[in-house]
């Protein structure tokens, strides 16, 4: 394995002498942490180690050689590199990984396990007897985005647990550092919230699930749900941190909010809706049922924040606030007398107060929020960062107005879009976004001058699981265009028209075996396998090219 078949490509890379060597490793090669490294050295034993059968013993007390390029795998910090960007540097008997903070000398760690070959990505070694040897190459590297996401949608369809933390090892393998977690929708309430117990009581299941679009006949006639105990979120956001990972949850407000209405009859309108009727939602769309605007149900959820705050402690918390009908606001009494009292203008007007009362609750306990881009109807809350997804338009609106935005366009990056245009693609939807298309994706728009593009603080790929009912079809979905994604989030590429398709595909053929070693059930590039389609079950393909707004 060469620098030549890394994903994402590195910077700069060169062969540390005109005829390439390697360094062997074996049961003597020792593990040398420096201050501040400890935890990926853990990493690389538990890891690399278990994969390899490579003990990587740390050198005696005493016996050390003194000086750097002593042997062995040195970990370091060099606080002249930024935080995120490594070096890995292989010559002199020695592998020296170095990064300007920890997370710099994970990212090299996890270089120095591609460098390895696709074999150092298995849970045990194949062969216990296999000599194990790294090229001796220089390479300098460091991300272009701070921000570098994949959200997962597990409302819709669950995952479980162990799932989760699978995903995470996946978006570390990818150099990846945010995981938005989509935890509440209109179909399923996904974390414990103690002091409303029935949120995960009622709200964590449906009776049954439409199986295919919504507007397919077919139905899944079984109860679908789940949800994570506290202590479960608190050990996924710590195996996280472990991965330098930080975890965005999602808490829906006002609109996709059905199943806590459900459980709660009193936080809808129920002046104009029989909201103790409702149910756990059982199909997909835009669901009517939101949130009252009254401030018994902002006291609600500011408990329910409070303990989300007291489990993530990530600096950024996501409330949606997209796809909120406003017919029930326009026909409900106390609605209306809410915007006189509050002299909003109109409906959008009440989103934008329950959006900036958030925004400023928030910043009062130290965290930002975030949202989707719909959060700009009405006025945009001071402290807010945007999540554009309806095309570049609202990332460049809130970048001029002064905000933070994540670009993750739906005609770009999202991954529940299917992947080719073919009969055989499981349960279509949306637009074809084949892997060429991820990897010429563009997250800063040109318009934009030099101080607003720096408004753009990263990127992040979508995947939402309408019709992704369990691991395997969301591996489908996601892999390999993640690979692709990974890529554009953290180099520095070409325009998109100049980026060497070509040799990403060429790297992919390596990158492919590493998917394969680590389980992924990836979509192969001949198509679907037969266990992957699902014939019969309707999508909803949209034709022609997306439009670009």
């Amino acid at each position: 394995m060469t620098f030549e078949q890394l994903i994402p490509a590195p910077n700069s890379a060169r062969w540390v002498a005109p005829t390439p060597g390697s360094l062997p490793l074996d049961d003597d090669t020792v593990l040398r942490a420096g201050p501040g490294t400890e935890g990926v050295a853990r990493w690389l034993r538990a890891t690399v180690g278990a994969a390899t059968g490579l003990r990587f013993p740390e050198e005696p007390a005493g016996e050390a050689r003194g000086g750097e390029g002593r042997g062995g795998v040195e970990l370091r910090i060099d606080p002249d590199l930024a935080a995120e960007a490594y070096r890995v540097t292989v010559d002199d008997g020695t592998l020296r990984i170095e990064g300007g903070a920890a997370a710099g000398v994970f990212w090299g760690a996890q270089t120095f396990r591609q460098l390895l070959g696709p074999d150092a990505f298995r849970r045990a070694p194949l062969d216990p007897a296999r000599a194990w040897s790294v090229p001796e190459v220089a390479i300098e590297d460091a991300p272009r985005f701070r921000w570098r996401g994949m959200m997962l949608d597990v409302s819709r369809h669950f995952m479980p647990k162990d799932g989760v933390l699978r995903y995470l090892d996946l978006l570390a393998a990818h150099k990846l550092n945010v995981f938005h977690f989509h935890l509440t929708d209109d179909q399923g309430w996904r974390v414990e919230i103690k002091r409303h117990p029935k949120l995960t009581e009622v709200g964590s299941w449906r009776a049954r699930s439409k199986w295919g679009h919504r507007m397919s006949p077919l139905w899944e006639e079984r109860p679908h749900g789940g949800y994570y105990t506290q202590d479960d979120i608190r050990e996924i956001v710590a195996y996280a941190d472990s991965l330098h990972i930080a975890v965005v949850p999602e808490i829906e407000i006002p609109g996709h909010s059905q199943a806590a209405i459900s459980a709660y009859p009193h936080l809808g309108n129920t002046d104009v809706v029989d909201t103790g009727s409702l149910t756990v939602w059982d199909t997909w769309g835009v669901n009517p049922n939101v949130l009252a605007p009254t401030e018994e149900v902002l006291r609600f959820y500011e408990g329910v924040f409070e303990e989300v705050l007291d489990l993530f402690p990530s600096t950024y918390i996501h409330v949606g606030g997209d796809e909120c009908p406003k017919d029930q606001w326009k026909a409900s009494p106390t609605a209306q007398a809410r915007v006189k009292e509050l002299g909003v203008e109109g409906e959008d007007g009440l989103q934008s107060w329950f959006i900036r009362h958030f925004d400023q609750w928030l910043t009062a306990r130290g965290r930002r929020l975030v949202g989707w881009d719909e959060i700009l109807e009405g006025g945009l809350a001071e402290g807010a960062t945007v999540s554009s997804w309806r095309g570049y338009r609202g990332g460049i609106a809130a970048a001029r107005s002064g905000h933070d935005v994540i670009m993750c366009p739906e005609q770009h990056v999202y991954l529940d879009h299917r992947q080719h245009g073919g009969p055989d693609e499981p349960m279509p939807i949306g637009f074809v976004r084949t892997l060429e298309d991820v990897y010429r994706f563009e997250p800063v728009p040109a318009e934009l001058t030099e101080e607003e593009a720096a408004r753009v603080i990263g990127t992040q790929a979508n995947v939402w699981t309408e019709v992704m009912e369990h691991q395997g079809r969301v591996d489908y979905q996601v892999f390999p265009r993640l690979a692709a994604f990974s890529e554009v989030a953290w180099g520095r590429l070409p325009a998109p028209a100049q980026r060497d398709f070509a040799g990403f595909e060429r790297r992919m053929a390596a990158h492919y075996a590493r998917l394969d070693a680590l389980g992924v059930d990836y979509r192969p590039p001949g198509g679907p396998l037969p266990h992957q389609r699902r014939p019969g079950v309707l999508g909803r393909p949209i034709e022609g090219p997306p439009p670009n707004v």
